[in-house]
């Protein structure tokens, strides 16, 4: 396999905002956006990648790439520019997409329970979105390229008739009627079984709905430069199955994997442990019940890695941060965690040992994901799944898909990402252990939703 056609620099003088904004409203906009968390420059977030879809591919049960995209990546070569370097990861063309939280159903069946929650929103176990070229922007030196192979004509930013400064409120989100007591219930439930010892904890959610008429690529770009997450995106397709148009729009503070194909090194970095911004970092650092919960998906996060990862790579960088996110509205303890993948192993290897994230499941993991079969009432769709890309040269990477909003409803033809009806769902989820105290876990769920869309100027969420 030929090497891509190396990354070209482009001089320019904006911001993604500034380029998206100009993007043609007839050209399909696929979105993995870089911010700064708390102002701060991280390495941990830097690329922030814009292209145009050219293709869509839905996944068939049990995969993780649809056919023919795993040999290819296997088979992806790449030369000495390393994603460190300075140079983008991505070097030719590339696929991003998402995998839905089911697909951990599909890939460890043992995982399923008797009892299904309902698939109401019938979104697919993943999506893949081909893009022969992007516009890459370095957050960290401020620089653009251009990679792939681009059509003629896009070496320049394109001009002021773009996307119209349309601001489009945020729905007002409601729980289900029930949902109050059906989440406390579960909550109780789930300490029974930790009671027993059938798990030690286990990460348990419930889903705010509204409904949204106008332009999600707008509500995204909204939603993303009030929240200024670490891993952005923005992806929109028409599902020929179900005949619906569907968004996802990601504001993800947490890394799922980020793979090297060069070093074949792969890095995780698993949160566990929220308090508001305005609390003294202190307290979360002192909080044994919060230190508890990210040793315990850290062991399972070693245990992942260990399936595919050469005896003795996988190492614990960093036990625990403490980091501030959505502009420093958040405080976050996170951990650090890396591994050299064995040469016999591929990116589609490393997906299914991994796969669904340990932070939105629980530990001992088959068992935490039975019980949340169980417990919730609805699928979750690409809540808590992973969204991110697979380049032709083998790079990789993925967040998981937190603080996520999922569109699904009535295309209008005027334009790619609007919407004349859409069901707009936003799911929040807290880590339940011995202690917790289930009101408190509500409450914090709650929180969890306000944290971001009040800072998009949402009417209300309503308990």
């Amino acid at each position: 396999m030929s090497l891509p056609q190396p990354p070209i620099p482009m001089d320019w003088i904006l911001s993604p905002t500034e380029l998206i904004e100009r993007w043609p409203c007839d050209r399909p906009l696929a979105v993995l956006a870089s911010g700064g968390g708390s102002g701060t420059e991280s390495p941990e977030s830097r690329w922030t990648i814009i292209a145009s879809p050219i293709e869509v591919r839905t996944l068939q049960p049990g995969r993780v790439f649809s056919a023919g995209l795993e040999a290819q990546f296997n088979r992806a070569t790449t030369n000495d520019r390393d994603a460190g370097s300075g140079i983008p990861p991505i070097q030719g063309g590339f696929w991003i997409g998402c995998l839905g939280y089911e697909l951990g159903r599909e890939l460890e069946p043992s995982a399923r329970d008797t009892t299904e929650p309902a698939d109401d929103r019938g979104w697919p176990t993943g999506m893949w979105q081909r893009c022969p070229w992007a516009y890459v922007h370095d957050r960290l030196t401020n620089r653009w390229w251009l990679v792939g192979s681009a059509p003629r004509g896009v070496e320049l930013p394109p001009d002021e008739h773009g996307t119209p400064g349309e601001r489009p409120p945020v729905p007002e989100l409601m729980p289900r009627a029930d949902a109050r007591e059906r989440f406390i219930r579960a909550v109780r439930l789930a300490q029974d079984h930790i009671a027993r010892g059938d798990v030690y904890q286990v990460n348990l959610s419930h889903r705010l709905s509204g409904r949204f008429r106008g332009d999600a690529r707008a509500l995204a770009m909204r939603l993303m430069a009030r929240a200024d997450p670490w891993f952005g995106a923005f992806l929109s397709f028409d599902d020929p199955v179900r005949g619906v148009r569907r968004a996802i729009i990601s504001l993800s503070p947490e890394l799922f994997l980020r793979y090297d194909a060069t070093s074949r090194v792969v890095t995780t970095r698993p949160m566990k442990g929220t308090r508001p911004g305005s609390a003294a970092p202190e307290e979360l650092e002192r909080s044994e019940k919060e230190r508890a919960e990210l040793t315990m998906i850290v062991d399972l996060m070693r245990n992942d890695l260990g399936r595919v990862c050469r005896p003795g790579s996988v190492r614990v960088e960093r036990a625990r941060a403490i980091e501030r996110h959505a502009r420093g509205t958040v405080l976050q303890a996170v951990a650090t965690i890396r591994g050299e993948v064995e040469p016999a192993f591929g990116i589609g290897d490393l997906l299914r040992a991994t796969f669904p994230p340990g932070s939105v499941t629980g530990a001992p993991k088959i068992a935490a994901m039975r019980l949340i079969e169980r417990l919730e009432p609805v699928r979750r769709g690409p809540y808590c799944g992973a969204v991110g890309f697979v380049s032709d040269c083998g790079h990789a990477a993925f967040s998981v898909a937190i603080r996520t909003a999922c569109l699904t409803g009535v295309s209008a033809a005027t334009a790619p990402d609007r919407f004349d009806s859409a069901d707009f769902d936003y799911a929040v989820g807290a880590g339940i252990v011995a202690d917790s105290d289930p009101e408190s876990e509500w409450e914090e769920t709650l929180h969890k939703a306000a944290v971001v869309l009040e800072r998009a100027d949402a009417r209300t969420v309503r308990a």
